[in-house]
């Protein structure tokens, strides 16, 4: 696997590839170059939605864990760019619980490119995030991109 890092308003971001796809984003990752033509993409690409330029993500991803994680993964790829959802939404349309969308959420391997930060407690009551700075930092991504009025 290989990694780079990205210096963001966020964080220092480890995007890490394994191949061909973008399995992980960590905080403080290391950069152990040489960089293949995708971590050079979605070192761009992170650095176009920190700069306001990039609504959406076009990398290919790979999500390690059960099919329910991946499903999980997938419902919160297609939370738009400033809007959020609940865990109760995803779960009923999951046929879950909020509970174990819950898990699968603090469980996702690629935050910010799956973008976890978006999806909130009930009555869009703010909630954990698994990302360094917690709750401050998933506070950051959702004023960063204009998400949950009531945080702005």
């Amino acid at each position: 696997m290989a990694m780079i890092t990205v210096d963001t308003q966020f964080g220092l971001l480890g995007l890490e590839e394994q191949d061909g796809a973008i399995v992980r984003v960590v905080w403080d990752g290391s950069d152990d170059a040489p960089d293949s033509p995708l971590l050079q993409e979605a070192a761009a690409q992170m650095r176009a939605y920190e700069a306001g330029r990039l609504q959406r993500f076009d990398l290919p991803l790979r999500v390690a864990g059960s099919a329910f994680q991946q499903a999980v993964c997938a419902q919160m790829s297609a939370i738009p760019f400033g809007e959020t959802r609940t865990y109760g939404e995803i779960a009923s349309a999951l046929g879950q619980s909020a509970q174990s969308v819950g898990g699968a959420c603090g469980g996702n391997p690629i935050p910010i490119i799956i973008p976890c930060h978006r999806v909130m407690g009930a009555g869009g009551r703010l909630t954990g995030f698994s990302g360094a700075g917690g709750v401050e930092t998933k506070v950051a991504l959702l004023r960063h991109e204009g998400a949950a009025g009531l945080l702005i």
